[in-house]
């Protein structure tokens, strides 16, 4: 009998916090949720379904309900386990953050086990502070995570596997007034954006070193073509990350970032569905990566984006179809290996 393959995701929960009261219990009522127009009951019954059709032996969670003003994400994460009734059910816990918005793996421990493993190796731990020059004044500037990347050690199925579980993310141009202040602050915002890629980097590339199966995976909030910016900058945060201008053996992959880097004339696979009102239109991007280090390729058999619309699995299931984009504006990505 054939070895079921180890199933691992990265899925963006919108709001998920909004969806547990202090004490980490469900609130499985009518009240509205952080999602338009979507009580919490509709998240919560939507979510199950996901995860359950998931059926993932390890879930990146980023957005996952925070651990400030005495809440507790681990709790509310484990009762929404045993709620959903799913095998993803232990939770390991990275650096915190003061944001709503944490970085949290929810993994089955019938068939792995998982560890918060940060080292000092190729650049500082992501709690740490990150020094380069941003702006060319040859003065280097200090860069901070507000979402602290998890590494993690996994003891797998498929062998001993490094997990960096990220959350890239541009601050919006608050405070600008004028279309020249929008332009300075994302630009400034931008820099910042591609030096935590840098800093990404910098810990895979002491990953590759020490001859170690990686993978990384999350929400980079970035990718080619996404903004005007990058024209400016030559590359995006995905490029630097995946290691795109370095030798083969020395470049991360993941088949729909390759598929949308191989050009920009083409459709590109999307993870995101976001409503922009004041267009009174749907806008997809591809921001969610599933990225593997050349000594993991092998035994990659499948990459999977849940996407209600564009893939066929997906759509033939009503059930799972609507669950999709009741859930989240972000889709799951996930990738078996053997």
């Amino acid at each position: 009998m054939a070895q079921r393959p180890f199933r691992i995701a990265t899925y963006n929960v919108e709001w998920f916090f909004k969806l547990f009261d202090d004490a980490g219990t469900l609130l499985c009522d009518d009240g509205w949720s952080g999602r338009w127009n979507v009580t919490r009951q509709a998240q919560i019954d939507a979510l199950t379904t996901v995860f359950q059709a998931l059926d993932a032996d390890a879930v990146l969670i980023v957005e996952a309900p925070d651990t400030s003003r005495g809440r507790d994400g681990s709790i509310a994460l484990r009762n929404f386990a045993a709620h959903a009734g799913i095998r993803a059910r232990e939770v390991l816990v990275g650096f915190p953050n003061d944001t709503q918005q944490e970085l949290m793996l929810l993994f089955d421990p019938d068939v792995l086990s998982a560890r918060h493993d940060p080292r000092d190796a190729g650049a500082p731990r992501f709690d740490g502070e990150f020094a380069i020059d941003l702006d060319i004044d040859a003065q280097e500037d200090l860069v901070r995570f507000s979402k602290p990347p998890l590494e993690a050690a996994l003891d797998t199925p498929v062998g001993p596997i490094r997990l960096i579980g990220t959350h890239v993310k541009s601050k919006a141009p608050h405070g600008a007034v004028t279309d020249a202040d929008v332009m300075r602050m994302a630009i400034a915002n931008r820099r910042k954006q591609l030096a935590q890629c840098i800093w990404l980097r910098r810990r895979v590339e002491a990953h590759l070193d020490a001859g170690e199966a990686l993978i990384v995976a999350g929400d980079l909030n970035d990718g080619p073509g996404l903004d005007e910016y990058e024209a400016l900058f030559g590359r995006s945060g995905l490029e630097i990350v995946l290691g795109s201008d370095g030798a083969p053996e020395r470049r991360l992959f993941d088949p729909h970032a390759a598929q949308a880097l191989q050009s920009k004339l083409s459709a590109a696979p999307t993870t995101s569905r976001f409503f922009k009102r004041h267009e009174n239109r749907y806008l997809q991007a591809l921001l969610d990566y599933v990225m593997v280090s050349p000594n993991l390729r092998a035994r990659a058999q499948r990459w999977h984006i849940w996407h209600p619309f564009d893939d066929p699995e997906c759509w033939s299931r009503a059930d799972l179809r609507e669950a999709l984009l009741t859930a989240s504006d972000h889709f799951p990505v996930s990738l078996d290996l053997i």
